[in-house]
């Protein structure tokens, strides 16, 4: 029996590759975490706890500013890491502000936090060696012709050709 059902485009992805090679990267990382053991918690946590920890408290804006994420996302982030009891709100200075906090049990981790953080950029760094074009070389390559075309650009473009698209 034969369907007139259009071919599903998202068969084929050039991002699904790389989504799940780092989703498989950072489940290895959390895998670690058990064994020291630092239950709960969960990779995507550490580079804001280890940013409070070296700079102390901070609002939500200004964390998610210094890791290069949205409001939004760290509001989230850090509504999940409260949660789980490693970050803590505090009044601000002024009363009206809020300020993120590392817990006592945020603070008892982010030294072992740290250690994971080399031990996983070194591991990168030796599985880069092994490999004929860095990940890294990648990303600095992609975003160099980003900048002579952004990707906006070039999507517009191939929807422009799309009878599909207009």
């Amino acid at each position: 029996m034969t369907t007139n059902q259009p071919p599903d485009p998202t068969h084929h992805s050039r991002w699904r590759p790389l989504r799940l090679l780092q989703a498989a990267m950072d489940a290895d990382i959390g895998r670690v975490y058990p064994e020291q053991p630092i239950e709960g918690l969960k990779p995507s946590f550490v580079m804001e706890l280890l940013r409070l920890h070296a700079c102390g408290p901070m609002t939500i804006a200004k964390l998610a500013e210094s890791v290069q994420r949205t409001h939004s996302a760290l509001s989230q982030k850090v509504a999940a890491m409260r949660a789980a009891g490693w970050v803590q709100t505090v009044v601000g200075e002024d009363a009206r502000t809020k300020r993120v906090a590392l817990t006592d049990k945020g603070r008892d981790v982010v030294g072992r936090l740290a250690a994971e953080w080399r031990a996983t950029e070194a591991a990168l760094a030796e599985l880069e060696a092994e490999i004929p074009y860095p990940l890294s070389q990648v990303v600095t390559d992609i975003e160099c012709a980003l900048e002579r075309r952004s990707f906006h650009d070039r999507i517009a473009e191939k929807l422009a050709k799309d009878p599909a698209w207009g």
